[in-house]
């Protein structure tokens, strides 16, 4: 069979040839390109080429029959076309394709496509229920597959405890006029380039981007733009605006670009995926994709033909179905060995592990074939531990490989600071790693990621200052983000003049930061936290293009002390890392052997050896000691409102103070012997580290 084709401009002959069903998505082959996406209940499938991106009627309408049908994949081979052709589908058929056929008609993007056209034509109300979009489709473009070179750029490989995890938004982190970067840079990839010198002097080892799936901004309520990106149109392609208009790099060597250069700087990049929903929603929603090739295959309906929703988006992916899966495996495969990301962070995850009728799987085989993958045995793999259907497994999340975000170690770090009564217990679990929470407690430090704030909630300036969400510019009457923020003002809502107040805020923060810094686990920051970045008290900023959203870089906004501080503290974990990022979890008891070279932790109150667990207790200190030698370092909590007396134990070497929380100063490699070696002052709510001296010379600053 022959086909006239014109694409580009150029007439060719274009030979069509059947196909084959791998690999799916297009690719380049030495005739043409091979094109293949799964159908499974469709009677045909059209492949529409387009001269243009923006091209409103197809050049050549190629339809695909029986015999381009390898189980449940359609593909075809076209002769005659290469790299830059843009293409779509049409799907004709009957049953999961959509009651009768009322999805018949639409042009479909491929879910495998690695680019993407059509945005300046594109109109999401277009996609809707029997309305044309032909005219407002989006395209994908026939891409390369390159591997990415990691012989030249390899992986940091860091380990588990040697992890400190920075969370930024690709398009906030540079969107500023106070960045510095040239206009056509600002929230790009490129843009991120130019500040990781920045990141790589805080002490960061690994950066967690918020979705760079493309997504559409359009998928948000009238007169608001949906900025954060949890709305996947495709799980394969760099969002259309992360992409620089003044490079002529295409996106996907932008990015590459983007690893290269991270990797370079010994920083790794983990990917918050969005694989538990998509952009199209439930029955109301667009079809823009998924819904078009089979929506009851790609999304978890019941028996009415309803959409059944645990994301809070209209609609689930049924990751239990093979189809779908292999579809999911394909995206990590893309974005992990051809664009050299170094893991993953699975948004609401634990939706992936549901199965029939929502029904939790103990082994969902989503998670079994990526940790069977050898092409992924050296990913970083995290994930929520909850959907928003009620399912919460933190301590028994069903993967081997899978660390968690641990929202309890968040939720009782803030608490205690804040006062809470019945808060002394849960803390002593959270600082040695939530060994409690972990089944295996053994690698709990590997399992539990901790933080005190996220993109999902109060920036943690905001977090001591406003009592009570202020969202009202999402346009939702303040209804939209969580009221339960454990936060607390300390007497006035918001910014104030007071200085005294201020004084008291500045020090929760780096009590928070401290108490996160000097945990066992793999802490987390929020971009931003190190410098006051303030959101008004907006603890939902998702729909926030604006300086709501954007980090802050001008001098005069930031609080450089605060920054100096953190970067201290990174490097106190990373030089002390055997008390403070251990392999394992740490133990609360002398080793039987007694060999005086094992640590142990000893736990004591405003006296040595005697904690005070009360629901009254806002007081908690531990030491690491070494065998039975003496103790090697001691770390005193002070959440009461007066200051406290400490008793001290007896150290191996003389007692230095290398952290006190109200100064802004830590004191690293000037710090002092204390003047008195057997016990402390802490001011009311204040953090003290002290090292003996022969461990405080191992820090670098």
């Amino acid at each position: 069979m022959y086909l006239m084709l014109t694409v580009e401009g150029k007439n060719s002959v274009g030979k069509i040839n059947l196909g084959t069903a791998w690999p799916l998505g297009s690719s380049i082959t030495k005739r043409g390109v091979n094109f293949s996406v799964a159908a499974p209940n469709a009677s045909y499938v059209e492949l529409l080429l387009f001269n243009n991106a923006n091209d409103s009627t197809p050049k050549e309408i190629v339809k695909l029959n029986s015999e381009n049908k390898s189980g449940d994949y359609w593909h075809i081979e076209v002769e005659g076309i290469t790299i830059g052709c843009n293409y779509a589908y049409r799907v004709y058929g009957k049953g999961d394709l959509g009651d009768a056929n009322k999805h018949c008609g639409k042009i479909l993007l491929d879910p495998c496509a690695r680019e993407i056209s059509g945005w300046d034509e594109f109109q999401r109300i277009s996609s809707k229920e029997e309305i044309p979009n032909l005219s407002n489709c989006l395209k994908g473009i026939v891409s390369e597959r390159d591997e990415f070179n990691f012989n030249a750029h390899p992986r940091p490989r860091h380990p588990w405890h040697k992890t400190i995890i920075y969370e930024l938004h690709v398009g906030g982190f540079t969107r500023s006029v106070s960045s510095g970067l040239k206009s056509g840079n600002k929230g790009t990839f490129l843009g991120l380039i130019e500040k990781i010198p920045y990141l790589k002097d805080l002490g960061i080892t690994t950066i967690e981007l918020l979705p760079v799936f493309a997504f559409d901004p359009s998928d948000a309520p009238y007169g608001v733009e949906n900025f954060w990106g949890y709305s996947p149109v495709n799980w394969f392609t760099p969002h259309q605006s992360f992409i620089s208009k003044v490079d002529n790099l295409s996106p996907r060597d932008q990015f590459r670009k983007l690893v290269a250069t991270c990797h370079d700087n010994g920083i790794e990049i983990i990917l918050d995926v969005v694989y538990n929903h998509t952009t199209e929603g439930n029955e109301n929603g667009p079809v823009i994709s998924w819904k078009g090739f089979g929506e009851s295959i790609y999304y978890h309906k019941n028996e009415q033909d309803e959409f059944l929703d645990v994301t809070g988006c209209g609609n689930t992916i049924a990751a239990n179905q093979p189809i779908v899966r292999q579809l999911i495996l394909e995206s990590i495969k893309c974005w992990s060995q051809e664009l050299g990301v170094d893991g993953f962070r699975f948004d609401l995850g634990v939706a992936l592990s549901r199965g029939k009728d929502l029904a939790p799987l103990d082994s969902p085989p989503i998670f079994e074939e990526i940790e069977s993958d050898p092409l992924f045995s050296e990913l970083k793999l995290i994930s929520e531990p909850w959907d928003c259907g009620g399912l919460y497994r933190l301590s028994d999340f069903p993967a081997k490989r899978v660390s968690t975000w641990n929202g309890h170690f968040r939720d009782d770090l803030r608490r205690f600071w804040k006062g809470d009564k019945d808060s002394t217990w849960a803390l002593k679990d959270r600082l040695l790693g939530s060994p409690s929470i972990y089944k295996n407690n053994k690698n709990s430090v590997e399992k539990s990621i901790n933080f005190i704030t996220s993109h999902d909630g109060f920036t943690l300036i905001d977090l001591v200052s406003f009592d009570k969400k202020h969202n009202l510019s999402n346009g939702e009457s303040n209804r939209d983000g969580e009221n339960h923020n454990n936060s607390w003002n300390h007497g006035v809502e918001g910014p104030t003049t007071n200085q005294k107040l201020n004084m008291i805020r500045q020090r929760q923060q780096r009590n928070l930061l401290s108490s996160l810094l000097l945990s066992p686990g793999v802490p987390m920051l929020l971009m931003g936290d190190e410098v006051g970045r303030s959101q008004g008290g907006n603890n939902n900023a998702w729909c926030q293009n604006t300086s709501i959203g954007w980090m802050i870089w001008n001098t005069g906004s930031c609080d450089n002390e605060l920054k100096d501080f953190v970067k201290n503290l990174i490097s106190i974990r990373k030089n002390l890392s055997e008390f403070f990022s251990p392999e394992t979890t740490p133990i609360s008891h002398p080793s039987i052997s007694q060999n005086n070279k094992n640590h142990w932790v000893q736990w004591h109150g405003v006296k040595t050896n005697t904690p005070d667990w009360g629901s009254w207790s806002h007081t908690i200190s531990y030491s690491i000691n070494k065998g039975d030698q003496g103790s090697l370092m001691w770390l005193g909590l002070n959440a009461y409102d007066q200051s406290m007396k400490f008793q001290l134990p007896h150290p191996i070497s003389a007692w230095m103070k290398l952290i006190d929380t109200t100064s802004n100063m830590n004191d690293g490699l000037n710090s002092k012997e204390i003047s008195n070696q057997n016990e402390i002052h802490l001011e009311s709510r204040s953090l003290v580290l002290l090292a003996s001296n022969e461990y405080r010379k191992s820090l670098s600053v």
